[in-house]
């Protein structure tokens, strides 16, 4: 792809998201979607293979079918109550049906099938918008609508996506994979909170959307497509290696990096509700996560590729295109924790 083009479906991109962001009214948000979508496309397939072309159409049908269950569900509300403004929804079948549409666009359980196979089949930069940028407009509408959606539907739906987004990624080898997985159980946490407490969702999304960034910038710049491809990252830098291991720990949650605070939040505002059962279910999720994160982090500081064992060390990190955004999001990450009391407040 040229980078005309490509610059013109970024561009897309942002004003699809902008739209929805901004928008009011139904029409507005679902056009937003469709440019998103439309715009998204070209991008995954930019391989021009029968895996990338898989991919697109999957990744097509699943948005097309969310978004016209977000326009019934809109002209559901609409029939019954007149309006078509977003933050007017009363009707109880348009709350469910738009619950299960926003979970459908983002890949939360068990709507996630076709989130895991769409990021193995593209590039690694298609990845990471599908799983960073393209969160946005769906979240938006779940933070403008969170006072009417199924509060039930979204708590069952947040454990079902910790539960499969952990167990699920145990046994896979493939970074995008385990990335994708791990974008669906910190779905899941988001989804849990997001008709109890917006304020806290959206500090999750940020903190989600940075280490994800990060952790992706490193495995792009390792050029690491499977666990094995990790062991090599201490050739590239150590620097890049611890970086790409505080990035993954903070990913899993582990304290006191930046990523334990939204999980912290969470649970404090679970228990808060009287639903301790849920939280407590929740954690044992957030174990299964943290086990696949501590596989990753061991295999790329603690062991070392036989072909490899000569290299001299680089401790000279070149800056560039690809890895100033990475140490920038990685900076950002790891040196939030401090400032969240601050941010609370």
């Amino acid at each position: 792809m040229s980078p005309t083009i490509f610059s013109i479906m970024l561009s897309s991109l942002a004003t699809g998201t902008v739209i929805t962001m901004t928008s009011h009214h139904w029409l507005m948000a679902w056009i937003g979607l469709e440019i998103n979508t439309l715009a998204i496309i070209p991008i995954i397939s930019t391989q021009h293979n029968p895996r990338a072309t898989e991919a697109a159409t999957k990744y097509f049908l699943t948005q097309a079918a969310a978004s016209s269950l977000i326009l019934f569900s809109s002209l559901i509300n609409a029939w019954q109550t007149g309006t078509w403004d977003i933050t007017q929804l009363s009707t109880t079948q348009s709350c469910i049906l738009l619950t299960m549409a926003l979970s459908m666009k983002l890949g939360l359980a068990p709507l996630h099938f076709w989130l895991p196979e769409v990021i193995q089949g593209t590039t690694m930069l298609s990845a990471l918008i599908i799983m960073t940028w393209q969160k946005l407009a769906p979240m938006s509408l779940i933070y403008l609508t969170s006072n009417n959606l199924s509060t039930t539907t979204l708590l069952i739906l947040g454990l079902l996506s910790t539960t499969i987004g952990g167990w699920a990624g145990l046994n896979q080898t493939q970074t995008r994979k385990i990335m994708a997985y791990s974008s669906i159980a910190h779905l899941g946490w988001m989804a849990t909170i997001a008709s109890i407490m917006t304020n806290i969702l959206a500090m999750n999304l940020i903190i989600y959307l940075l280490l994800t960034m990060a952790t992706f910038y490193s495995l792009i710049i390792t050029k690491s497509k499977t666990i094995q491809d990790t062991s090599t990252t201490w050739t590239n830098s150590p620097y890049l290696m611890i970086l790409m291991m505080l990035a993954l720990l903070s990913l899993g949650g582990l304290p006191p990096l930046t990523g334990f605070i939204p999980k912290w939040l969470i649970l404090e505002q679970l228990t808060a509700q009287n639903l301790t059962t849920l939280a407590l279910f929740m954690t044992m999720a957030a174990l299964l996560s943290l086990f696949f994160y501590l596989r990753l982090t061991y295999t790329t500081t603690l062991t070392l590729s036989p072909n490899t064992t000569q290299t001299k060390f680089k401790w000279r990190f070149k800056l560039n295109t690809t890895t100033t955004p990475m140490s920038t999001t990685l900076t950002m990450a790891i040196f939030l924790l401090p400032l969240m009391p601050t941010l609370m407040l």
